[in-house]
C-alpha cells in the first residue's frame, strides 16, 4: 500500500511510528491530505485520548535529543513550533536551566578545544554558540575558557 493511498489514521500513525509527533504537528501534516467525510479533530481527539499523542513525550524527545547540543533559546523555538503549551516549555526549560553552562562547554569543547588567540576567532565561537542558543552570559564565560564546576 502506498502512502498516498493511505486513509488519514493510517498517515497519522505511519507518523507517530517514526517519532513523537505533537497534535499542532501532526494537524500541520495531516491537513493537506484531508477529504470528503474526513474529520481530522476527531482523528486527533481520539489519538490523544488512546495516548498515542502525548505532550510530555514530545517535550522528553526534544530534550533527550537536543539538549546536549542545544541551548535553552534554541530549545524554546522548537517546542514552541512543535505547538508545546507555554507552561510545558516553562517546566521544561527549568529543567535545563543548571546544566547550561556544563552543555555549552561541552560543545565548545568539541568544537574549538582551546581558547581563541585573536578577536576574530573568539567572535567566531561566540557566533557559533550564541546560534545553538546559548545565553550571552554563558556563551561568553565558556569562550574565556571559564570551566564550570562539575
Amino acid at each position: 500500500m502506498g502512502f498516498t493511498t493511505l486513509s488519514l489514521k493510517g498517515r497519522a500513525l505511519r507518523l507517530l511510528s517514526q517519532r513523537e509527533h505533537s497534535r499542532c504537528e501532526l494537524q500541520r501534516k495531516l491537513s493537506p491530505h484531508v477529504q470528503e467525510g474526513d474529520d481530522l479533530a476527531a482523528l486527533l481527539d481520539d489519538l490523544q485520548a488512546r495516548d498515542f499523542i502525548s505532550q510530555d513525550r514530545v517535550v522528553e524527545s526534544v530534550l533527550h535529543q537536543r539538549a546536549s547540543r542545544l541551548g535553552a533559546s534554541r530549545i524554546r523555538q522548537e517546542l514552541q513550533a512543535k505547538g508545546i503549551d507555554a507552561d510545558a516549555v516553562q517546566h521544561a526549560l527549568a529543567q535545563l536551566q543548571d546544566t547550561e553552562w556544563v552543555r555549552a562547554y561541552a560543545v565548545w569543547q568539541r568544537k574549538f578545544g582551546a581558547v581563541a588567540e585573536d578577536p576574530r576567532q573568539r567572535a567566531r565561537q561566540v557566533r557559533f554558540l550564541m546560534t545553538r542558543g546559548f545565553s550571552s552570559e554563558i556563551t561568553s564565560r565558556v569562550v574565556r575558557g571559564e570551566a564550570p564546576e562539575v
